[in-house]
C-alpha cells in the first residue's frame, strides 16, 4: 500500500539541476509555494564547465544568482593541425566560463533564500493521474498541483510527457576531461580538424582547463550514456594536432566519452499538469554552447507563464528550435576537411582582418535577447 505524503506545493520541480533550480527560484521571487525532488544523495562537486552567454545571464540576474565564474573574452577558432589563428571575435561583455557545480550551488543558495523546500535522494518510480502525483521510491505518493519536468533527457517526466519520443546518433562521440594548467587566456578556443575539433577554456582561478574533444564516428553501441574512458584513445583521436594540443592532452587522467544523440524538441511540453524544461524538453548538442542557457530562459519564461503552458510553449518552441538547428550546422563546419577547410579558413581569416565582429554578430539574435524584460 501507498501512503499519501505532505499536501502539494503550488509548484514540484523534477531535478535539482540548472533548470530546475532556476525554475524553482523564478516561481518562489512570485510568491508560489515549491518543491523541488532530486534522486541524488547530495548537490556535489561535479561536472565539467559551461559557457553562460550573455541571454542567459540576465536571467540569473533576475534570479540574484552569482556564481564564481571567469570572464571571457573571445572566442579563438585554431587550425588544430598547424596551430595556427583562424579567427579570433572578442567577445563584450557578459560572456562568462563557470564550472557547473560552482553554479549548482549559487543556485541551490539562493532557492534557500528564498524559500524552496529542496527534497534530496528522493527517487520518483511513476507519474500519475495527469501528473497530479508522484510515486516515490519509499512507497508513498506525493500529489502536485503543477510538476515541472526538469530531470533530463533521460528523466522519468520525459518518458511520461513524451514517451515515444527518441534521439538519433549524430555520428559523433565527445570526449570531456578538465585539467590542471600553469595559465590559459580567458578565451574559449576552437581547434578545428577533418572529422574531430577540440574546445577548451579556463575554469574558475583560471588553472583548470575543461576540454571538450569531439570525434566522428559511424556507430555508437554502449548501452550507456556516458562512460569513463582510457585517455589514451582521446591523445590517439588527436595525435595529428599541433604541439600545444598533444602536451595538454598529455596531462588528462580521467576522462568520460559518450555518444551525443541529437534529440531535437519533443513534440510537446506539457501533459496534464506536467510541462518540461530544459533538456527534458529540448536536449541541446554542444556545439553552440546554449544548453544551459536556454535551460535558464526556459526556467523564466514559464514561471511568467505557468497558468499557460500552451501558450508559452507556442511563443517558446521557435526560438529554442532555431538555436538547435544552429547547434547542429555548427558541428558540420568545425569538421571541413580538403578544399572547403583551406576555402572556409581563408575566407574566416580575411574576416578577420576586415572585420572580426561580423561573426559573432549573425548571433545578435540569440545572445541580445532578453527574456526577464518581458
Amino acid at each position: 500500500m501507498i501512503a499519501s505524503a505532505v499536501l502539494a506545493s503550488d509548484v514540484t520541480v523534477l531535478g535539482a539541476g540548472i533548470a530546475g533550480l532556476a525554475m524553482a527560484i523564478a516561481c518562489a521571487q512570485r510568491g508560489r509555494s515549491v518543491a523541488v525532488i532530486e534522486q541524488a544523495a547530495a548537490l556535489t562537486d561535479i561536472g565539467a564547465g559551461l559557457q553562460i552567454a550573455p541571454n542567459g545571464g540576465r536571467v540569473l540576474a533576475a534570479l540574484g544568482v552569482t556564481p564564481r565564474a571567469i570572464a571571457s573574452r573571445a572566442v579563438h577558432v585554431i587550425d588544430g593541425v598547424s596551430g595556427k589563428s583562424v579567427i579570433r571575435m572578442p567577445l563584450g561583455p557578459g560572456f562568462r566560463l563557470i564550472h557547473r557545480a560552482d553554479l549548482i550551488s549559487a543556485l541551490a543558495d539562493r532557492a534557500a533564500d528564498v524559500g524552496v523546500t529542496l527534497r534530496l535522494d528522493t527517487r520518483v518510480t511513476d507519474i500519475a493521474d495527469g501528473g497530479r502525483a508522484l510515486h516515490l521510491s519509499e512507497d508513498t505518493a506525493m500529489p502536485t498541483a503543477r510538476l515541472i519536468g526538469a530531470d533530463g533527457a533521460r528523466g522519468r517526466a520525459r518518458a511520461f510527457v513524451a514517451p515515444d519520443h527518441r534521439g538519433a546518433f549524430t555520428g559523433q562521440v565527445a570526449w570531456r576531461a578538465i585539467v590542471p594548467v600553469d595559465q590559459w587566456p580567458a578565451e574559449a578556443q576552437i581547434h578545428t580538424g577533418n572529422g574531430r575539433h577540440l574546445v577548451c577554456y579556463p575554469l574558475r582561478d583560471g588553472r583548470a582547463l575543461n576540454i571538450v574533444a569531439v570525434e566522428e564516428r559511424t556507430a555508437w553501441t554502449d548501452a550507456g550514456w556516458s562512460h569513463t574512458d582510457d585517455p589514451a584513445h582521446l591523445r590517439a583521436a588527436f595525435a595529428g594536432f599541433a604541439t600545444p594540443i598533444r602536451r595538454l592532452l598529455d596531462r588528462v587522467e580521467t576522462v568520460h566519452l559518450w555518444g551525443l544523440m541529437d534529440h531535437g524538441a519533443t513534440p510537446r511540453w506539457t501533459r496534464g499538469v506536467c510541462t518540461l524544461i530544459g533538456d527534458a524538453a529540448h536536449p541541446t548538442l554542444p556545439f553552440l554552447a546554449q544548453g544551459a542557457n536556454l535551460a535558464l530562459e526556459d526556467a523564466w519564461t514559464l514561471a511568467a507563464m505557468l497558468d499557460d503552458p500552451a501558450g508559452w510553449e507556442a511563443a517558446r518552441r521557435p526560438r529554442v528550435a532555431r538555436a538547435l538547428a544552429v547547434a547542429r550546422s555548427n558541428a558540420r563546419n568545425y569538421h571541413l576537411s580538403g578544399a572547403k577547410r583551406i576555402l572556409g579558413h581563408g575566407a574566416l581569416r580575411t574576416l578577420n582582418v576586415i572585420r572580426p565582429t561580423a561573426m559573432l554578430g549573425r548571433y545578435d539574435w540569440l545572445y541580445n535577447h532578453d527574456v526577464t524584460a518581458r
